[in-house]
């Protein structure tokens, strides 16, 4: 990469944590986009330094856009939108819909996250083939990681801010949400 790089966003999504390097070029404009080292996007000779890159990010096309700002003489701010919300905004909302578990199995880093709205989970990047029941308080989702049994429960708190608890066990073992 060229000394043109003025900022790195570390944006997590369901299929992992994708690294958007963006390279701007003030005076030739050029305009390069990379998602975890892999160039995507490559402008060259732009005339307008300002305005927007969009462009899919992950194994679901999460749209996501860059806006080159002038704020003042030849300074320039860079801001990330994560389908259509700033970054910190979507982040704040996401973590509302979402569970995240962070996790070694057979010397193997695994991050296990599930979207509460449509009850999909995903590990490493890889969504999983699952088996839901309803049980006595709530609701199990089975899946496997390698050899090992997981299961995630959803329980009422008994309190409607709180809503629904869930919980990951991996070979009947609790283990705690990331944070």
């Amino acid at each position: 990469m060229s000394g043109d790089l003025v900022a790195v966003w570390e944006v997590a999504l369901s299929d992992g944590v994708h690294r958007i390097e963006f390279e701007h070029g003030t005076t030739t404009g050029k305009r390069v986009i990379y998602i975890d080292g892999k160039e995507v996007i490559r402008r060259d000779w732009m005339f307008k330094l300002v305005g927007k890159e969009t462009f899919n990010v992950g194994s679901t096309d999460t749209k996501a856009t860059i806006n080159i700002d002038a704020v003042s003489g030849f300074a320039y701010e860079y801001t990330l939108e994560i389908n259509g919300q700033s970054l910190r905004k979507y982040m704040e909302n996401r973590s509302k819909v979402t569970s995240t578990w962070l996790l070694n199995l057979d010397g193997i880093d695994c991050r296990v996250v599930l979207e509460k709205d449509t009850m999909d989970i995903w590990c490493n990047g890889q969504k999983m083939e699952t088996a839901g029941e309803f049980v006595e308080d709530g609701t199990e989702t089975h899946f496997t990681l390698g050899d090992h049994d997981c299961c995630i429960k959803a329980v009422s708190s008994g309190k409607r801010r709180d809503g629904i608890i869930h919980t990951l066990l991996v070979d009947g073992m609790e283990i705690s949400e990331a944070e």
